[in-house]
């Protein structure tokens, strides 16, 4: 679980909770099912419209994913490079084909590091690897990353269509001011939720997933090409102690690797 997704999420929703209770006790009159259907159902229509289904689905789905937690932290990026370092060793000791069987465990459910591990052990040479890699990396960040771009038409839109619901609003409620004047009020706060609801859409749901989203897969991919780098080296049978410097290289100093406190 995401902590801080989650806490900001409710957060934001007491705050605007909060400012409701504090300035009304009339809070029914933020409730409006019409307004709710024009903004949801014309920002779903719009990324049907714009978008194939099953990315459009699938961009729903990522937006429940948000609240879990991100599987790639600083850590983990310290474990990447002494991972690899210890794989050296095992090359620098037995030869590559000794790899197979200490990379076995370690690449069981992840693809792209079994395919890199794989290409070592094949014989590829360094550049190869590198060349390949780099190319998965790209095209896996482009395809994961088309969900980002609909959120955020999604939260484009969302305003939008909450302007379309004021404006219907408004026509409706200037047709019947021949009327009974004390229903205008009413009439006008009704119109005004649909811009409310477009907006609290936007800049809390839509836009925010986005956000995450698209943070959570460059992360992926710095990890893909720090350990893309360690692979080639591997490939090109470097000595431990220079793929140590060349994948701390990528790293913040604060988590860089130190070779001589690992256990061999």
């Amino acid at each position: 679980m995401s902590i801080a997704t989650v806490i900001g999420f409710f957060g934001a929703m007491g705050l605007f909770l909060s400012a409701v209770v504090t300035a009304t006790d009339n809070y029914m009159i933020f409730v409006s099912a019409s307004s709710l259907i024009m903004v949801a159902g014309g920002t779903f229509a719009s990324a049907f419209i714009s978008y194939e289904p099953r990315y459009v689905i699938l961009s729903f789905k990522l937006i429940g994913k948000i609240m879990l937690s991100s599987g790639i932290g600083r850590d983990v990026l310290k474990n990447e490079v002494g991972r690899i370092i210890k794989w050296a060793y095992t090359i620098q000791k037995s030869g590559i084909p000794a790899l197979e069987a200490e990379a076995k465990k370690a690449v069981r459910g992840d693809k792209f590091l079994k395919f890199g591990v794989d290409m070592v052990i094949s014989g590829y040479t360094g550049d190869e690897v590198r060349d390949i890699m780099t190319t998965t990396t790209e095209t896996s960040f482009g395809r994961n990353t088309v969900q980002v771009g609909i959120l955020q038409n999604m939260g484009a839109a969302a305003p939008a269509f909450g302007m379309i619901g004021t404006l219907v609003g408004l026509i409706i409620m200037l047709d019947s001011m021949g009327g009974d004047p004390s229903s205008l009020g009413q009439g006008l706060a009704v119109a005004l939720c649909t811009t409310l609801y477009g907006v609290l859409f936007a800049r809390i749901i839509f836009l925010p997933a986005a956000t995450k989203i698209m943070q959570r897969e460059q992360i992926v991919r710095f990890r893909n090409y720090l350990v893309t780098e360690g692979l080639a080296m591997l490939a090109d049978k470097k000595s431990p102690r220079f793929i140590q410097d060349k994948m701390n290289s990528y790293l913040d100093p604060a988590i860089h690797f130190n070779i001589d406190k690992m256990k061999r």
